[in-house]
């Protein structure tokens, strides 16, 4: 750029000394200057240098122009510019502006600092021979002569542009656009990249100069937007509130600065990154200084942690500055104690909704913030002649509320109240929401909501960039649906979606008669309550059976809840709510087991419900909320309802509040207490099974199994079973062709096919699933008449088996290594509802089995109360401190099962 020549205008007068910061170099002779910053950005004005000139930089070619061509820099024109950027930008200085043309262009004097005493700019770049005198000027002052001094000892120093060579070398091949910009930002691998800012759009968009290359690039700050500019249709600006001031605060800090720039992603040909400065992100200081807010869209592309713009975007919010002056928080009339709480999950609502217990006693539906769960997509998916069941018919609906079924029935969980979602009116389009309380649950430091998602078995809620009533999590729950996405889960997947044929046989009198002797021979059968009608009145899942049944319970009468008939409202008995809200809280969507003794007239079906080792019937009763009926006395768990019955009328409370007691007539005499019996026999371990269940055989009658097998492969092998002849039915004792190519006794347990039969060997434990071809009429004289199966099933006593699936594995594979196929010690300690319950020792160093388990931190102890086993339970507990204490296995973490740190599939 050419400096003025005198005659263009006339001097300004006078020479004030004015001081300024330095924010921009024009080229190598023109700086822009500008004043302090009151109240918003300062005033700024060009100043152009006197009597030099240094070459022009290159320009690109005006868009509206066809035939115009990108002008490249003028030999050492981009050095001079370099050479002032790094000396003068964000400097102080002061100037005088000697003249001034018509069309308002200043040319003068720049010294570095805050007086003349200060570097004189021209004359620095005129001595390193980046700029030269202005052509035809004759050295008439002593500035001039300086100025004609200074090139001249350049010149002969052959420095800068007097060196020799055309200088071709300083011009910048400057590359104006990228072909592929998403290629580029990959090949880029994000590491950061040299740079140099050149211009600042707003306070989230800069253009900026990527070295060694030359690429002349927009970048968009990741992960946040700043107010903008709006283009009118005059071609004028009008900037949003605080974006000027959010430009300003930008530039001041980057604005030709050297910089370091993390190119991220790519977005409709616009690049997204990261400027690293050595005095801290722009980002995370926009952010918190209230000048940004986070966007949802690019957040998730940020490498440093979009946790860390959260964190500062809520800084902002909590302190109201500048674009947030009138942000009300979500949960602002809300006490902390309401925000964040500890409860206990009692029932899954839905895929996205669960009810809690409180502290103090209430009952709260928490709604999982910001996901919504499957639901049905497009109006021809359901047949209009069936009642829709969202729990069945809608695709992964039974699977997301089974996850957190699971998960949390039960368990105490932390819950974070994230926005009260106010309750709406319904429309054409959407149905009437009462008011929801939306909140973060978590449960050992896992957010459900993102558990959930990452399996594909819900969505993210996408929301407009204002709208703040959102997950203090969302990010995380966006990464989780990118993930299984990806991985195409649940969802996401393009498997066939699951279907649920669940047969609901509830009042069904004709389809309950049909399916009574099943469940009746069936003994013990694994359900779900899903339902509480009353104290008594249950209705169930099974899911071996795949339907939905309505029990009742036995041998109790339960107080009648309220009725409403036709016409007439009947009030329920006494204590009859109590009597529900008990067993909600005991069996409500827990696993259970049930016993079926029969149905009534309505097709109900009536037994004993049993919940970790508890019968809900005499619960009902030791509880003083329900009374034993006579049906009872045919039971074997008639003894233990009276005893249960007389109990609670000692205590007179709720139904036995008005109970009268009847005079004695003679003392019951006083039962001893019972000791622990300890009558070790030698066993053979065979099986070990996934739920640490094991079968032995007795070693005493091991010589008769040994002489029976014998004699049976001997009748085989001289009548061999012809292929295919056996017709397999469940139920049915069969002999089976192991891997081993030997005949084995087998019981058949399932037939999906012929194909497909799944056997138990009845002398070993093991079970497998075999063709019919492998399988034979078991010959009379080797009946379980003659010998009976050999292989019974145990469970280690005092000890509790990990639910979690790996847990559980690494106690069976330790379990497998030291005990199977070897001769162990056992000891019935007391029954239990599927096996008896037993200590097991090591045949030579006779050591406790379980308690090693415990000792290794594999196991936990089961607490029982009985006093016999007061002192083997006290041993069981000092291991399992030591265990702790070593954090071993299952106590790594320390101790999962503490309230506010529960593990998934853990309780006391």
């Amino acid at each position: 750029m050419a400096s003025a020549a005198p005659g263009q205008s006339g001097p300004a007068a006078p020479l004030a000394l004015q001081r300024g910061i330095v924010k921009m170099v024009l080229s190598g002779c023109a700086i822009i200057v500008r004043g302090q910053p009151r109240g918003g950005p300062p005033p700024e004005r060009q100043i152009n240098l006197s009597n030099i000139r240094a070459g022009n930089l290159a320009r690109r070619a005006a868009a509206g122009q066809p035939d115009a061509k990108d002008t490249p820099d003028e030999p050492w024109g981009f050095p001079a510019r370099e050479f002032l950027r790094k000396k003068l930008i964000g400097k102080e200085v002061c100037f005088t502006v000697e003249y001034k043309t018509p069309q308002g262009r200043e040319y003068g004097m720049v010294y570095l600092g805050k007086d003349t005493t200060g570097e004189n700019i021209a004359e620095s770049l005129v001595a390193e021979g980046l700029a030269s005198r202005r052509e035809g000027i004759r050295a008439n002052n002593p500035e001039q002569n300086r100025l004609a001094e200074l090139e001249d000892q350049a010149k002969v120093a052959k420095k800068g542009m007097w060196s020799e060579g055309t200088g071709s070398h300083t011009v910048r091949d400057l590359k104006y656009t990228i072909e592929n910009p998403r290629h580029f930002v990959d090949s880029m691998h994000q590491k950061p990249v040299n740079a140099i800012i050149e211009h600042v759009r707003d306070g989230s968009v800069v253009r900026a100069l990527l070295l060694p290359d030359y690429y002349l690039v927009t970048v968009m700050l990741s992960g946040i937007k700043c107010p903008t500019f709006k283009r009118e249709a005059d071609g004028t600006e009008t900037p949003e509130s605080f974006a000027a001031e959010a430009k300003f605060f930008t530039e001041s800090r980057l604005l030709q600065r050297d910089v370091q720039i993390v190119l991220e992603s790519c977005h409709n040909q616009n690049i997204l990154g990261t400027i690293l400065h050595p005095n801290g992100n722009i980002t995370e200081l926009l952010l918190k200084e209230g000048f940004a807010r986070c966007v949802d869209w690019s957040i998730a592309v940020y490498t440093r942690g979009a946790e860390k713009l959260r964190a500062a975007e809520r800084y902002a919010k909590e302190r109201k500055l500048r674009i947030w002056r009138d942000y009300v928080a979500p949960t602002a009339n809300l006490d902390q104690k309401d925000k964040q709480f500890v409860a206990k999950v009692m029932q899954v609502l839905n895929a996205d909704a669960i009810v809690v217990k409180l502290n103090s006693g209430d009952y709260k539906t928490i709604h999982l913030s910001s996901i919504r769960p499957p639901r049905l997509e497009g109006e021809g998916t359901q047949d209009k002649n069936r009642k829709l069941r969202p729990l069945y018919d809608i695709p992964y609906m039974f699977e997301a509320r089974e996850f957190l079924r699971k998960k949390l029935i039960g368990k105490k969980v932390n819950v974070t109240v994230d926005y009260i979602r106010p309750a709406s009116t319904a429309t054409e389009a959407a149905p009437a929401f009462s008011e929801r309380t939306c909140a973060t649950v978590a449960i050992g430091g896992i957010n459900i909501a993102e558990a959930l998602v990452s399996k594909g078995l819900a969505t993210v809620i996408r929301y407009r960039q204002d709208d703040d009533q959102r997950s203090s999590h969302y990010d995380e729950l966006l990464a989780a649906e990118a993930r299984a996405i990806k991985n195409g889960k649940g969802l996401h997947s393009k498997k066939e979606v699951p279907i649920h044929r669940v047969a609901d046989i509830s009042g069904d009198t004709q389809k309950a008669k049909q399916f009574l002797p099943f469940l009746q021979r069936a003994g013990r059968s694994e359900a779900v309550v899903e339902y509480v009608f009353s104290g008594s009145r249950l209705k169930l899942y099974m899911p071996k059976e795949t339907c939905l049944i309505t029990f009742l319970l036995a041998g109790i009468e339960c107080p009648r809840g309220a009725r409403n008939l036709p016409g007439l409202v009947q009030e329920g008995e006494p204590f009859s709510e109590e009597a529900t809200v008990f067993t909600k809280e005991l069996v409500l969507q827990r696993e259970v087991e049930v016993e079926v003794e029969g149905m009534d007239k309505a097709g109900n079906f009536i037994g004993w419900l049993h919940i970790e080792g508890a019968n809900l019937s005499v619960a009902l009763v030791e509880h003083a909320l329900s009374k034993v009926h006579f049906t009872a006395e045919r039971s074997s768990y008639y003894k233990a309802l009276l005893a249960a019955e007389e109990a609670a009328k000692q205590k007179k409370e709720k139904v036995w509040s008005q109970y009268e007691e009847a005079p004695a007539e003679e003392m019951m005499p006083v039962l001893e207490e019972k000791a622990r019996t300890t009558s070790y026999k030698p066993v053979f371990v065979t099986e070990i099974t996934d739920e640490l269940h094991f079968y032995v055989q007795d070693v005493e009658t091991g010589t008769q199994l040994e002489k029976l097998m014998e004699n049976m492969r001997s009748e085989i092998a001289s009548h061999p079973p012809v292929e295919g002849s056996y017709m397999p039915r469940r139920g049915d004792y069969c002999i089976a062709k192991f891997v081993d190519g030997e005949w084995y006794r087998a019981r058949v347990e399932k037939v999906e096919s012929p194909a497909r039969v799944h056997i138990f060997y009845i002398d070993y434990g093991n079970k497998e699933t075999l063709p019919s071809t492998r399988l034979g009429t078991l010959p009379p004289a080797f009946s379980t008449r003659i010998l009976p199966a050999q292989a019974i099933e145990y469970k280690f006593a005092f000890i509790q088996v990990p639910q979690d699936d790996d847990a559980r594995a690494d106690a069976v594979d330790s379990v497998v290594r030291d005990i199977q196929n070897t001769q162990c010690l056992l000891n019935v300690e007391h029954l239990g509802p599927s096996c008896p319950q037993v200590t097991l020792q090591f045949a030579d160093s006779k050591g406790d089995v379980g308690l090693g388990l415990v000792k290794e931190g594999l196991v936990m102890v089961e607490a029982r109360k009985e006093k016999q086993f007061q002192k083997v339970i006290t041993e069981y507990l000092n291991a399992q401190e030591l265990a702790k204490t070593n954090r071993l296995n299952l106590w790594r973490y320390g101790d999962f099962r503490a309230d506010d740190a529960d593990e998934f599939g853990y309780s006391r």
